[in-house]
């Protein structure tokens, strides 16, 4: 429920329905049993999956965003905000920024898309394996669903230092679909062939969140960062402008 009304408490705001659940922070999910990791992240390959399907224009969401060249504005939006928190060199995003606009693979499609789609931004039932409710939507918008879907799939490239992702974990002892497996998953639940150019968007996607995470630390160093993890996450930028450069180095092989 959004309230424009300024006169009620000062200033715009809005409010959410409580969901009684659990937030679950490590993507190993170590509590759990092998059964039950596979459930969850198949319940959130489909929360994904159904996200997408949502027909926007029918529900009232058709000027949420500019319909097509999501790609195109996003890497734009993402290089200038580097640039203005730029501090150290970081040499893999300067490659980055002049590489990724050069080659946008062809095709273009628009759904509805969360922006920040991670097992942290999700709410799962009190006891059992599943998605119950989605948070964090600040970065939401009419996009492409290629892009959306390939940022969850980052936590397969990256160890649980750079994105709580699981590249370093046993997939199969711990009953965690592989990459491949994740990939069927959604591409089963929502008509698809396959998952084209996968390396150019997980590229895409790293360098998003680098540049991300570079604003974070300059806000840090600024004194205005409102986490007072601020600068140990920003230091991630570059690493991760290094993983998403081994992904364009895969393209090439």
């Amino acid at each position: 429920c959004l309230c424009e009304d300024e006169g009620v408490i000062g200033t715009v705001f809005y409010i959410m329905e409580m969901v009684q659940g659990r937030i679950l922070w490590d993507s190993a999910l170590p509590d759990m049993s092998r059964a039950e990791r596979g459930q969850i992240y198949q319940s959130m390959n489909q929360a994904m999956a159904a996200l997408h399907k949502v027909d926007y224009e029918a529900i009232g969401l058709g000027d949420f965003g500019k319909v097509g060249e999501y790609r195109e504005r996003q890497i734009h939006r993402w290089s200038k905000t580097y640039r203005l928190s730029e501090g150290d060199a970081i040499p893999a995003m300067d490659r980055l920024i002049e590489w990724l606009p050069q080659n946008i693979p062809p095709g273009d499609e628009t759904t509805l898309i969360h922006g920040d789609f991670r097992m942290d931004n999700m709410v799962f039932h009190p006891t059992e394996p599943k998605v119950i409710a989605l948070l964090d939507w600040e970065l939401a918008t009419l996009g492409h669903p290629v892009g959306d879907f390939t940022y969850t799939l980052m936590g397969w490239r990256l160890g649980k230092d750079l994105f709580r992702g699981i590249a370093d974990a046993d997939l199969p002892a711990l009953g965690i679909p592989t990459e491949d497996e994740y990939i069927a998953q959604y591409c089963a639940a929502t008509g698809r062939d396959e998952v084209q150019n996968l390396e150019w968007y997980l590229a895409y996607n790293m360098f998003r969140l680098a540049a991300i995470l570079q604003g974070i630390a300059k806000r840090a160093q600024d004194g205005t960062a409102a986490s007072p993890h601020a600068m140990e996450q920003g230091r991630r930028a570059g690493p991760l402008a290094e993983a998403a450069w081994q992904q364009v180095e895969r393209l090439a092989r």
